[in-house]
């Protein structure tokens, strides 16, 4: 196959059940992806993490190109073996990094220069670039780079850094490599403005991706501006394709989240656990055509708050 495969299992209401088959192996969806920021979830071995129910992993573009660098990792044969993760691996482009240390980096169409957060260095990120460091890394999914905004913001500058983040989109587009088994995902970004969300999506089904995404989310808007944005973005992307959630980790976002129709989402042994526990039990009630009794009895558990202590 050329890029990734993506099916549908099963469907229950808007919550999806499918499969992504990558050239490192295939996932269940909806799943939930541990966070590796420097190739290595903290504190885990990655047979511990396996252990858990994880299927993919995520790592940090941002973090990997300042240290130890693309292309050692690439030298080294590649993130699955740098970091001993057999599995398929995302990895994000930057964009929120650029946002996070915003007070160190300079935006202009052409790309992000900033100074690294480690040594002062100076640092040219451009579409191009995050593409390249991407695939030297050997991720199975990468994201096109993007200009994130932090909540609130106006709606001017939303539309500006959303514009900005199609016009990079198009050139990680035309940067990427295909190759068996990996993907390219695009981002849809525009803040909590509906209209420039649609906007997002259309111009990137135009563009043609292996998988879309939600960004731009999980940056201080709250839960109600969260869902009322996934409302009106996810019918809105393609069917047939992924569609990942960026940033999100709590269980009750999750359960929202797959309610609106999202497959994978962005802690300890215990922790990891739970959320593996948690995306498989969603997985075997979207099959069973019984998301909906599933959600309400979860938010009445959290609900009740914790137990007591033993």
């Amino acid at each position: 196959m050329t890029g990734i495969g993506f099916s549908l299992v099963a469907e229950d209401g808007a919550a999806r059940r499918g499969l992504l088959e990558t050239a490192h192996g295939a996932v269940e969806t909806p799943c939930f992806m541990p966070v590796g920021t420097a190739a290595t979830v903290k504190g885990m071995t990655p047979d511990q993490v396996a252990a858990t129910g994880a299927q993919m992993v995520l790592a940090n573009t941002y973090h990997l190109m300042l240290r130890p660098g693309n292309a050692r990792v690439a030298r080294l044969g590649g993130l699955h073996r740098f970091m001993g993760w057999p599995g398929p691996i995302l990895t994000d482009s930057g964009g929120f990094q650029v946002m996070s240390l915003d007070e160190l980096a300079t935006v202009t169409d052409h790309g992000v220069v900033f100074r690294s957060h480690i040594d002062g260095s100076r640092h040219e990120l451009t579409p191009e670039r995050a593409v390249e460091v991407q695939h030297n890394l050997d991720s199975n999914i990468a994201m096109v780079l993007d200009e994130c905004t932090r909540y609130p913001v106006s709606r001017d500058r939303a539309a500006d850094a959303m514009r900005r983040s199609m016009l990079w989109a198009r050139r990680c587009k035309a940067a990427f490599r295909p190759r068996d088994g990996y993907g390219l995902f695009g981002i849809v970004q525009g803040g909590v403005e509906p209209d420039l969300r649609a906007e997002s999506a259309a111009e990137l089904q135009a563009i043609g991706f292996d998988g879309y995404a939600v960004g731009g989310l999980a940056v201080g808007e709250g839960a109600d501006q969260m869902f009322r944005v996934l409302d009106v973005t996810v019918p809105l992307l393609p069917a047939d394709r992924p569609r990942y959630l960026m940033g999100v980790g709590k269980p009750s976002d999750l359960v929202n989240a797959v309610a609106r129709g999202i497959d994978a989402v962005l802690l300890t042994w215990h922790n990891l656990a739970y959320y593996q526990r948690l995306m498989s039990d969603m997985r075997t009630a979207i099959a069973e055509g019984r998301f909906a009794s599933f959600a309400a009895a979860f938010a009445e558990a959290q609900a009740a708050g914790d137990i007591e202590p033993v």
